[in-house]
């Protein structure tokens, strides 16, 4: 069965656009015109494609229409690229990160595909953990990831490990562990968590033997925030270097007893023949390889 690109199109700026009105502006035609779009493609397909909510969102079929949609706009923008015929801006980009890629070392990879191809990207900020949803769904092209395991229609590369090693400023230690880091001090001293997905510190609570559910816990949901938080004292935490290399030489961190944690990172992208696709892997690859810890 033939899904129509521009119907697809459609289907996708509601869920972008988060209503009928939204789409309609994007897509320059009257919210009656994308009523009638989406009635005309959910009667085709004989499935509810929009959940008419407060943001509209994708249902499970939905999810594949949009995906669809996506991925002919790719294919639309690598032939125009080749005719001649792309104008700036045309092609739009999701691709889901996680923060302290994007707090790190992610934004400079992309910055020689901006300047070789006229896109508009889109960044979706989540948790490793969480970013491959966003890929599944349909809402991104392409994602950094913890998940090893490729999702289904996409295609996956080892990126390298981001390693996060405990620091905390001299003054938390001064007060929170003057006698060192033992299990007691542990217990007692305050963590700062990234938000309440982020199980990095709880995991290395765990390895020293210590209940992670006994220190109060301070939430900074931004990357560079996060940093600062830890760095002004109000907890200990764990940091990439590229994060806490300076504070450390510097002495304004110092790093804690124990083990560090290593994050395997991973690039899914679709398995598209794609040239624009493929200069934005290339260039992510090269960014991560140098920035990450390689095996």
């Amino acid at each position: 069965m033939l899904i129509a690109p521009d119907l697809a199109a459609t289907v996708a700026a509601i869920v972008d656009e988060g209503s009928l009105d939204g789409a309609a502006r994007r897509l320059r035609i009257t919210p009656s015109a994308v009523s009638q779009r989406l009635r005309a493609l959910e009667g085709q397909l004989g499935r509810v494609l929009v959940v008419r909510a407060k943001p509209a969102r994708a249902t499970e079929a939905g999810a594949v229409v949009v995906r669809l949609a996506r991925q002919y706009a790719l294919l639309g923008h690598d032939a125009g690229v080749e005719l001649g015929l792309e104008g700036p801006g045309r092609m739009h980009v999701p691709i889901a990160v996680n923060s302290d890629s994007l707090a790190t070392w992610f934004l400079p990879a992309l910055q020689p595909v901006l300047h070789a191809h006229d896109i508009a990207l889109e960044l979706h900020r989540d948790d490793q953990d969480h970013t491959a949803e966003l890929l599944e769904a349909g809402t991104v092209t392409a994602a950094v990831t913890s998940q090893r395991d490729p999702i289904a229609g996409c295609v996956v590369t080892d990126l390298g490990s981001t390693v996060y090693h405990p620091v905390a400023s001299p003054a938390f230690i001064e007060r929170w562990f003057p006698a060192g880091s033992g299990l007691d001090a542990l217990a007692a001293a305050p963590v700062v968590d990234y938000d309440r997905t982020d199980d990095l510190q709880t995991q290395w609570l765990e390895e020293r033997g210590v209940d992670p559910t006994r220190p109060p816990r301070h939430y900074v949901p931004a990357s560079e925030d996060y940093a600062t938080a830890v760095r002004l004292g109000f907890g200990w935490g764990l940091l990439p270097p590229m994060q806490a290399q300076s504070s450390l030489d510097a002495g304004r961190l110092v790093r804690l007893d124990g083990p560090r944690i290593t994050v395997p990172l991973y690039w899914q992208q679709w398995n598209l023949r794609s040239p624009l696709l493929a200069d934005i892997r290339e260039a992510v690859i090269t960014a991560a390889r140098a920035a990450l810890e390689q095996d």
